[in-house]
């Protein structure tokens, strides 16, 4: 393990405030007063899709942080083997155990994609009822910008058990959601580029987006140039300018659940407390020629 250069003053990074959910989100000053602390795991879900995600992990990582590779992990493939659908209880309590998560413990995810995938996997594992998982914010970039310590050190976690319990309005399917449309107690938010939602660009067999949905593009949850999130004031002006308002369940998709899990987060952060992402998104409806599609 390595540790900041003797004299090298941190850099520290601030929470975004504001929020209603502020413990969702974890500092790289609350996680390194963390470290060491059994109770806490952290996992390392930086991806690659040529599939060195772990060897990423072997030449540097947070301390005792553990790599999951969500994709192969954490994930199964739909009938058209293009969607990334969430895996069924037994494999995602069969990785969490092989990463030293047991019922109870306090998981803190972190990656190098402005929290893509960490909010991936944090949406993963409240599906099954994990209730304390934090996102970092910042990711590993933060924490290295900050010259804090980095080890390379390979440990196995201790054995641990996780007992999943299903949180089925968390996750939605495509009949579900089908059966949703028009009910003026459900949003349906659209977490894709503009050009994809309005039809423009795409690979499916037909482009647009589900009727009735609005657009709240993902990547305007982090700050430019940065993979920290907005502060709270930020995220809920861009919300309202989507109108999008509290008192409606608030169903998220994307293209393949990726996005859509960005933006579930970011709205539980602002206190959004029915908060629902439909996985199989855009990859089985606008592949589906039988479903109705707006442009």
């Amino acid at each position: 393990m390595s540790s900041p250069p003797a004299g090298r003053r941190l850099q520290r990074t601030r929470t975004p405030g504001g929020l209603a959910r502020p413990e969702l989100l974890a500092s790289t000053d609350w996680l390194a007063d963390q470290l060491g602390r059994p109770e806490v795991r952290i996992l390392d879900v930086r991806w690659r899709p040529d599939g060195s995600g772990h060897q990423v992990w072997s030449t540097g990582h947070i301390p005792s942080a553990v790599f999951v590779d969500w994709r192969a992990d954490l994930t199964d493939t739909g009938e058209a083997g293009e969607t990334l659908l969430l895996a069924g209880p037994e494999q995602v309590a069969r990785t969490l155990a092989l990463a030293g998560v047991g019922d109870g413990a306090t998981v803190v995810v972190y990656d190098d994609t402005v929290s893509l995938f960490a909010a991936r996997v944090w949406w993963s594992l409240r599906v099954y009822g994990l209730e304390s998982v934090r996102v970092l914010d910042g990711g590993f970039p933060a924490w290295q910008e900050e010259d804090r310590s980095i080890s390379n050190a390979v440990a196995p976690p201790p054995p641990a058990h996780f007992t999943p319990r299903a949180q089925p309005r968390m996750r939605l399917t495509t009949a579900d959601v089908r059966a949703l449309l028009s009910s003026p107690d459900v949003m349906l938010l659209d977490a894709r580029a503009p050009a994809e939602y309005r039809g423009h660009e795409g690979t499916t067999k037909r482009l647009g987006h589900i009727p009735g949905a609005v657009n709240v593009p993902v990547g305007a949850m982090t700050r430019p140039g940065s993979q920290h999130f907005r502060v709270g004031d930020e995220l809920r002006d861009i919300l309202l300018r989507a109108n999008v308002a509290r008192g409606r369940r608030m169903v998220c998709y994307d293209g393949s659940g990726i996005a859509a899990a960005k933006l579930a987060f970011a709205l539980t952060l602002l206190g959004h407390d029915d908060v629902a992402v439909y996985d199989g998104g855009w990859s089985e409806w606008g592949n589906r020629l039988d479903l109705p599609v707006d442009r």
